[in-house]
């Protein structure tokens, strides 16, 4: 193998490399992350100290407006009683304009909402559709659950044999669930979630709610919910209070501790954060890998806490505006009491943007589903970004190609597994004039290979490198053979290879879906389960891991007639670490989705068949070498100076000529 063909396969090398380690967060990342949340703390103590300077003034104009002034005297009636205005405040007289007048009242303690009885508990309320089961509690008036109908948990979905009934799955539990509107009023903070509220309203698929705080002042919330949707329309309104309570300071106070619902709970957390999208703006997220915390610089057009193939999305028909929000996803600590049963706390606090306090309100929808592509699409919102397809020309790849391809398989009711095994064979009919160019360029390499060894031989030194490398391109160009004619064509393949590595783990049809021995193809297949744990491989054997490895080696030495031994001391013998990349597939890819594996396998043994019937029956290197050597000879017939020359050649000519007018002047 000659240089070029080694910098060809080192690029390659390269590219893997950076695809392997893409996903981990660089430094400059981690730098933004923490100048996210150095922003967040800082906005976070402003808006404290802010609050805390309103509530001063407020309880400084609540004390100067309930002390009469001396200009005021109560108005009494005929038999000598305060007489009281319609609110039930009493009318003062002002001796210095002889008018009625009455002043601002501070909520008694009766009327005071931080007061209710903590004992209340609440009644928990429910409707539902043919998808959603959700339930709200009266305390607070918030959503506390919800079910998926259509969808089961791992752990149901393994111990259901077909005949039991499908237990929903279940996103989040009521203790772990939060969602209120907090404000500021009359110096004290008001968090509807402490409230009791009363229905209102109610059938199967609605219900109204309403908590009274006195003076005229309520808040009420509707929820609807209709056949076929997955998303709940919710409205909240606010009713007098007007001049108590800004609207810029009503927020909307939202948190989870969504459920474990899949088979590897590290695998679930990887891929699971706060998802959000800025108005103008690509979506944006949280970090994957840690805790992490971000006020956002532009006004929010939806909200989504996103799990590995479930989330909550919360999609206001007004953006949220960005001050005062901010958005926080934490983990929990090992062995606490949720670490092995729940993926992550996700928190939203977001500016309600409710237009007025005094007879406002603020529409959005709810949703509770599944990661589908399509489904998510259908908000015309870019919500279905927060699938993992990938970036850049990965994504189109999956987008415009891969998904649809498989989805127009799938929708005849075939087998997942066998839609697969399709659309690998799809993809490498296509790929398949990429893999002959492939093969006729290394059977031209293998032809020129005693050649470029005397080429060696000749110039074995460092000085003769230039004329070395003209003398090989001149062959090259007579032959019709390259170097790189081999790499640009797996080149061009790599966006597909990359592509499939994103849509598998994401593709929701996966999930829960068997082949052959594989229960689930959106998780690993264990055909041995350990019992123990092995650092960087797991506690079970993946059978189409090691299919995959074992083609993958296959294929490996049925190409190691085209590498050679490196002719330079210090350069790495590429034999070695092609025979190493197949082992180390094992441990990586031993807990990802056997539908990856099993993708992997199937294209690996589709590529060794293609060039085994290319080398036998469509490819004679016999006749090949042949029409080499009769375009050498032809080019060589029509003159070195009549044949073209290339724009490369003629620099090196140029750097030859250069080389060897330095060397002369050395001499001298």
């Amino acid at each position: 193998m000659d240089r070029n063909t080694l910098v060809g396969l080192g690029i390659i090398g390269v590219i893997l490399a950076v695809f392997t380690y893409m996903n981990q967060p660089s430094e400059e990342e981690i730098q933004a992350q923490k100048e996210k949340i150095e922003l967040a703390e800082k906005r976070a103590e402003e808006k404290r100290k802010l609050e805390a300077e309103q509530s001063k003034e407020e309880n400084i104009d609540n004390n100067e407006q309930n002390e009469p002034k001396s200009s005021l005297i109560s108005k009494l009636d005929d038999q000598g009683k305060v007489v009281l205005d319609s609110l039930g405040r009493p009318v003062y007289i002002d001796t210095l304009t002889n008018r009625d007048t009455v002043l601002a009242e501070v909520p008694t303690v009766e009327n005071t909402p931080t007061q209710i009885d903590d004992s209340f508990e609440g009644e928990t309320i429910e409707i539902a559709n043919d998808k959603l089961r959700v339930l709200i509690n009266t305390k607070g008036g918030g959503v506390s659950s919800v079910y998926l109908k259509d969808y089961q948990t791992y752990e149901d979905f393994q111990k259901n044999d077909g005949t039991q009934k499908i237990d929903p799955l279940q996103l989040f539990e009521a203790d772990g669930s939060t969602n209120q509107l907090v404000f500021p009023k009359n110096g004290k903070s008001i968090k509807t979630g402490e409230l009791k509220f009363t229905i209102k309203r109610q059938n199967e698929q609605e219900v109204l709610l309403e908590t009274d705080l006195g003076n005229n002042q309520k808040i009420s919330y509707y929820y609807s919910i209709i056949n076929g949707n997955y998303h709940v329309d919710y409205e909240i309104k606010m009713n007098g209070f007007e001049g108590e309570v800004m609207p810029e300071n009503v927020q909307f106070d939202w948190s989870t501790e969504l459920l474990k619902t899949e088979r590897l709970l590290s695998e679930q957390r990887r891929i699971s954060t706060v998802f959000f999208k800025g108005v103008g703006d690509s979506y944006d997220y949280l970090s994957e890998y840690s805790d992490d915390e971000y006020a956002p610089e532009l006004d929010v057009e939806w909200v989504a806490f996103k799990q590995s193939y479930f989330s909550s999305i919360i999609m206001p028909e007004n953006e949220f505006k960005k001050e005062g929000s901010s958005f926080k996803i934490s983990g929990y600590e090992e062995g606490s009491e949720k670490d092995s049963t729940h993926i992550k706390q996700y928190e939203a606090l977001m500016n309600l943007n409710i237009g007025n306090t005094g007879s406002g309100y603020a529409k959005m929808k709810w949703f509770f589903g599944p990661n589908d592509y399509d489904l998510l699409a259908s908000y015309e919102n870019d919500s279905e970004d927060i699938i993992n397809l990938g970036w850049g020309i990965f994504r189109w790849v999956n987008v415009y190609a891969i998904q649809p391809i498989f989805n127009w398989l799938s929708s005849y009711g075939l087998n997942t597994g066998l839609a697969i095994f399709l659309l690998t064979l799809i993809v490498k009919l296509v790929l398949t004039p990429i893999q002959w160019k492939m093969y006729t360029s290394s059977a031209k390499m293998r032809i020129l290979k005693p050649e470029i060894e005397e080429l060696n031989k000749k110039y074995p030194n460092k000085d003769d490198a230039m004329k070395k490398q003209m003398e090989m391109m001149t062959m090259y160009r007579e032959s019709g053979a390259s170097p790189l004619s081999g790499c640009v064509p797996m080149l061009i393949q790599m966006p597909v290879l990359f592509a499939v590595f994103r849509f598998f783990p994401s593709s929701f049809t996966l999930r829960q879906e068997s082949f052959l021995w594989a229960e689930d193809l959106s998780s690993y297949d264990s055909i041995v389960d350990l019992g123990f744990n092995i650092p960087f491989y797991g506690d079970h054997i993946s059978l189409f891991t090691l299919l995959m490895a074992g083609t993958t080696m296959i294929y490996t030495v049925l190409n190691s007639s085209n590498m050679q031994q490196p002719s330079q001391p210090g350069m790495p013998n590429m034999k070695i670490i092609m025979y190493i990349f197949p082992i180390m597939m094992i441990f990586f890819f031993n807990n990802f989705a056997s539908g990856l594996s099993y993708y992997y396998f199937i294209s690996t043994l589709i590529s060794i068949l293609t060039m085994v019937m290319i080398k036998n029956f469509f490819v004679d290197e016999e006749k090949l070498k042949a029409k080499m050597a009769t375009r050498k000879a032809n080019k060589q017939a029509k003159g070195g100076k009549e044949g073209k020359k290339s724009k490369f050649q003629e620099r090196l000519e140029q750097m030859q000529k250069a080389q060897q007018e330095k060397m002369k002047n050395k001499k001298k």
